[in-house]
Parts: structure tokens; sequence; C-alpha cells
């Protein structure tokens, strides 16, 4: 008896190298990338099934900004529950300042 072992798996591809400004922490760590998925055997990707629009990924604090169609507005998606307003840390909801930065929340 012979099995496979398959799917489909996201690939994340970076498509710009030059760091952005993100929009929640205003750092320049925010980087342009892709989310493509892939038919995968033996968790090898063999080709693109979907390409995946452009977005706005920020390595620092989370954030996903995607471009819409028209090209002119950002969505934000924020994946940090709470952050500290000044450095972008992510905080627990009952902190009332940063441990990281020690500014008021």
């Amino acid at each position: 008896m012979l099995f496979f072992i398959g799917g489909i798996q996201p690939k994340t591809i970076t498509l710009d190298d030059t760091p952005r400004m993100c929009p929640l922490c205003g750092l320049y760590r925010a980087h342009k990338k892709r989310i493509d998925h892939y038919l995968s055997i033996f968790f090898i990707p063999l080709f693109r099934v979907k390409k995946g629009e452009p977005l706005l990924i920020c390595e620092h604090c989370g954030v996903v900004s995607e471009r819409y169609s028209d090209g002119t507005k950002y969505r934000e998606s924020q994946t940090v529950v709470n952050a500290c307003p000044r450095c972008g840390k992510a905080l627990d909801k009952d902190f009332q300042y940063c441990p990281y930065c020690g500014s008021k929340i």
C-alpha cells in the first residue's frame, strides 16, 4: 500500500527588500511581501496554485496592511492585541505602563 502526504501550503515571498514605514509603530521595519499557496507532496512545494496579493508586513509589531485593488487605500489588520504607542511592543491589556520603555499607556 502506498500513501502520499500532500496538500496546499502557504509560502511568504519578499517582493522588495527596501524597508518601509509601518503605519502602526512608525518604524522602518515593514517589507512588501506576498503569500502564495503551493501544492506540495511530502512537504516539498511543487508548483504555485494561487498567487497572493501584495502586502506590507511589519517585522516589529506584526501589522499587516493590504492595498485595495484601486491602489489608493490601505486596510490595516492589527495582529498585536495591545501595543505600546511609543515603542510598539506587545503588551497585556491591563498594563498601565510599558515595561520596555516606561511610557504611560
